[in-house]
């Protein structure tokens, strides 16, 4: 009989209660609402100003002998490196977020968006030459003198789908996913006790600076629309989380703040420019956001 016994045993595994507690309460443990991504939205700004708004500003300043005209300039390694390290944030952003989204939509949206960029990539650099060579950007293709003078006039054709690509297909490719996950994150920023970050006065300059970088985005980009239909949804799930008694995390209100600082500043950009007769006639239509390279063009660039 105690032989039988012990056969039972061996044959039964062994299973440690306390280790398999430990496991179940790792793998079920929420993720914290009240800690800051710090290192994650200060990445996205420092990398935001520095790869993709600083790119043409870097064109500028180096020496054009430096970077020859059949060859990468500074600013397409800029956006080389803003390919790589936005969409590693945005899994990050994805990992940390405790509303777990569908993996495979998430990879579907980072792959659309490094395809996008990689598209603008493409368009900006041969468009970065053209401006060096005298393009106007506040002029449409076709109204540009460079291109008047173009033999064949049929290249002109060829300029105009780079421009497509360039400006709608590969910025619609590279924002949309981009504002996607950004709503995606936002969705499991809510919980039902107002937390507080330490740093509070750093927090909100760093909320203010992505804010500007945004407004940038937005106008540059020409994707105001994709924009506004981000902040709407994010707007109408905080009334709606409101009716269910919860609020938005450290994190909900730096993402949520941040679209609002952009809002207002998209805001006075067009009232400031509404009567320009010039950037009127390139942007023409009811949605009238000039791009702040036109107006440097146009006006800065001369002096």
């Amino acid at each position: 009989m105690e032989s039988k016994v012990r056969k039972r045993g061996q044959n039964q595994p062994y299973v440690d209660v306390e280790d398999q507690d430990t496991n179940f309460s790792k793998e079920k443990k929420p993720l914290s609402h009240d800690k800051f991504h710090w290192d994650l939205w200060l990445l996205l700004a420092v990398e935001n100003w520095l790869f993709d708004f600083g790119r043409p500003i870097f064109a500028l300043f180096v020496p054009q002998k430096w970077f020859p005209m059949n060859y990468p300039s500074v600013g397409d390694y800029c956006h080389m490196a803003y390919n790589v390290i936005t969409p590693f944030c945005l899994l990050k952003l994805f990992e940390r977020s405790p509303n777990k989204s569908s993996t495979t939509f998430n990879m579907l949206c980072i792959i659309t968006f490094v395809m996008g960029a990689s598209i603008h990539l493409v368009g900006d650099s041969i468009n970065h030459r053209l401006v060096l060579l005298g393009y106007e950007l506040h002029l449409s293709v076709r109204e540009n003198p460079m291109m008047q003078q173009m033999q064949p006039p049929g290249l002109v054709d060829s300029f105009e789908l780079l421009y497509l690509y360039d400006e709608v297909i590969g910025h619609l490719m590279w924002y949309i996913p981009f504002f996607i996950s950004f709503f995606l994150y936002f969705v499991g920023c809510f919980t039902s006790k107002l937390t507080t970050p330490s740093s509070t006065t750093s927090w909100w300059l760093l909320m203010l600076v992505s804010g500007l970088y945004y407004w940038y985005l937005v106008t540059e980009g020409q994707i105001f629309s994709v924009y506004i239909i981000t902040f709407i949804c994010m707007l109408a799930m905080v009334i709606i989380k409101k009716g269910k008694g919860q609020i938005m995390d450290v994190n909900g209100r730096f993402l949520f703040y941040s679209f609002t600082t952009t809002f207002v500043l998209v805001g006075v950009w067009v009232l400031w420019l509404w009567n320009d007769p010039i950037l009127r006639h390139k942007y023409p239509g009811l949605l009238y956001i000039p791009e702040p390279w036109s107006y440097y063009t146009l006006y800065l660039k001369p002096h």
